[in-house]
């Protein structure tokens, strides 16, 4: 039986879905192990909690620059190369059109039409033409440097916000163990999510999240344990 043409596509959710659990990931394993290493380094509650709160700013700034210096680099790529475009539809534009009917009868039409669909495309925007079909760039694909820093810190402190809501409701006797439960049935939750939504193997997802994150916590309460001294 034909399948639907609504049917949902696992794959257009793949690059907003990663960008999002990466952010929500990293600010839950980083606080919580932060949190966990301060806390057993015998620290007081009122030390655990400022090292929470300037650890969700400072990754959180973080993600937003790493992110913004990245997608950045993008776009200047995308305007140099739109940029290239343009000049040489300036220059050559017979060879321009020939290269787009081309394009198109790589993907299987026939010349004639080939050639025509290049010519209308042409007469219409050739830029956009060539910007779509010669350099596989869309609006829908352009980067967005700010968009991206933006959420990027916003998917951060959201995950981060989970482990310093625990040290603000949870006795100074319990942090320890309640940190632990609570970020990793988060951080279960957000892989066991990603992974459905993204067509994936879901055990697979919650496994892998919370293996890699319990290993990270362990090794910061470890530290803070063998190092660390009252403060």
């Amino acid at each position: 039986m034909p399948r639907s043409h609504t049917e949902l596509h696992k794959l257009d959710n793949v690059g907003w879905l990663r960008a999002a659990v990466l952010g929500a990931n990293d600010g839950i394993v980083s606080t919580a192990s932060l949190i966990l290493g301060v806390a057993a380094s015998q620290a007081t509650h009122q030390a655990i909690l400022v090292a929470g709160v300037a650890g969700l700013v400072a990754g959180a700034m973080s993600m937003a620059t790493g992110e913004y210096v990245s997608v950045q680099s993008q776009a200047d790529a995308e305007h140099a190369a739109l940029d290239k475009e343009r000049g040489e539809l300036h220059d050559n534009p017979a060879g321009e059109r020939l290269e787009l009917a081309n394009i198109y009868i790589a993907r299987g039409l026939p010349a004639a039409l080939a050639q025509q669909v290049a010519d209308s495309l042409t007469a219409h925007d050739a830029l956009a033409a060539h910007s779509k079909d010669e350099l596989g760039l869309s609006e829908a694909t352009l980067a967005r440097p700010l968009q991206a820093a933006l959420a990027s810190a916003l998917s951060f402190a959201v995950g981060a916000a989970l482990p310093l809501l625990v040290v603000v409701v949870v006795p100074h006797q319990q942090l320890i163990g309640f940190t632990v439960a609570a970020s990793l049935l988060s951080l279960a939750l957000l892989g066991g999510l990603a992974a459905r939504v993204g067509g994936a193997n879901v055990g697979k997802g919650v496994l892998r999240v919370t293996f890699w994150s319990a290993m990270s916590m362990a090794a910061a309460a470890g530290i803070g344990a063998l190092f660390g001294t009252a403060v």
